[in-house]
């Protein structure tokens, strides 16, 4: 029988599996602008400031990990609250495959839930597999922020998108 993948509230025993996706992301310099890969330390204390209404979702597959999906803070400023920035992370072998367009519908789930009425995203314009999921789930490109940061050396642009809830 072929499992189905469940998402849910990610559980602090996620940890290493969500490190090991985000560490992933990192090195195929395909999603984020890190550069150094997370340890335990780390992902411990950044799931600590993850709970309430800035949550963590795991997809699981067969009782593994294989991807996850996060409500983060946009702006410490109160005229933002009602605004998340968010993260999706797919281990390599999961890609392409619909684990990341779950993740994303039970994340706005829970963003209006918590009251959100607004998600944004940044994105390198070259990431076409995450820009086809993010716009199949009606998200619409806002702009691209030249030279924004700084990888292997070289500047890189970023995509800023959007989802009014």
């Amino acid at each position: 029988m072929i499992s189905e993948t469940v998402v849910r509230l990610a559980k602090k025993t996620d940890l290493e599996e969500i490190m090991e996706i985000y560490n992933q992301g990192i090195k195929d310099r395909i999603a984020t602008l890190e550069t150094e890969e997370k340890d335990l330390s780390y992902m411990a204390d950044w799931f600590e400031q993850h709970q309430g209404r800035f949550s963590v979702l795991a997809a699981e597959k067969g009782g593994q990990v294989i991807g996850w999906a996060s409500l983060n803070p946009y702006s410490s400023r109160c005229s933002y609250n009602g605004v998340a920035d968010i993260s999706v992370y797919i281990s390599r072998e999961f890609r392409g495959k619909g684990a990341g367009g779950k993740l994303l519908s039970a994340l706005e789930k829970k963003a209006r839930e918590n009251k959100f009425h607004k998600l944004v995203l940044f994105t390198f314009p070259f990431n076409g597999l995450g820009q086809s999921l993010y716009k199949k789930l009606g998200f619409r490109e806002v702009g691209i922020f030249q030279n924004q940061g700084v990888l292997d050396g070289e500047f890189v642009d970023v995509m800023a998108m959007e989802k009014l809830l």
